[in-house]
């Protein structure tokens, strides 16, 4: 299993250099009712509009126990948790099977896994928060 690396906070950087390879383009803008979210996006070469960007800050609690649990490299609540995420939908950069995984952010209340997973990339500080089970995707600003 795959333990993201936490050496450098690359924050847009990161997400410049990402579309960068990807080949797409890039547009942020602040919201104001949340200055900790942004409408951030990446338009992969398809036209798909794949990822936003939110602050680490603005996170459920449940979320900051996921990322420390992979930091620490488990033990994870789940048996699918490190497994490989396949990014069938496409909302991820495209990348080869097996550079992302993905973890349960548990739901308090919920009888199941619930919706909400961080997938994170091979890259430092590559790691994408969703709550609605991989219809959209954030990545973490470890920065803010």
């Amino acid at each position: 299993m795959r333990i993201p690396p936490r050496i450098t906070t690359l924050g847009g950087a990161a997400t410049l250099l990402s579309v960068l390879f990807v080949g797409g383009s890039v547009a942020t803008t602040a919201t104001a009712a949340s200055p900790a979210v942004t409408a951030s996006t990446i338009t992969t070469p398809a036209g798909t509009t794949s990822v936003g960007s939110i602050c680490y800050s603005a996170l459920p609690a449940q979320a900051h126990d996921t990322l420390d649990l992979i930091e620490a490299g488990g033990p994870f609540p789940y048996s699918q948790d490190g497994s490989v995420f396949q990014n069938r939908e496409g909302v991820l950069p495209g990348r080869s099977t097996g550079y992302y995984h993905e973890y349960t952010v548990i739901t308090p209340g919920s009888p199941t896994r619930g919706a909400r997973r961080i997938v994170t990339g091979e890259e430092a500080q590559e790691d994408y928060y969703t709550g609605d089970h991989y219809a959209t995707f954030d990545l973490i600003d470890q920065g803010c």
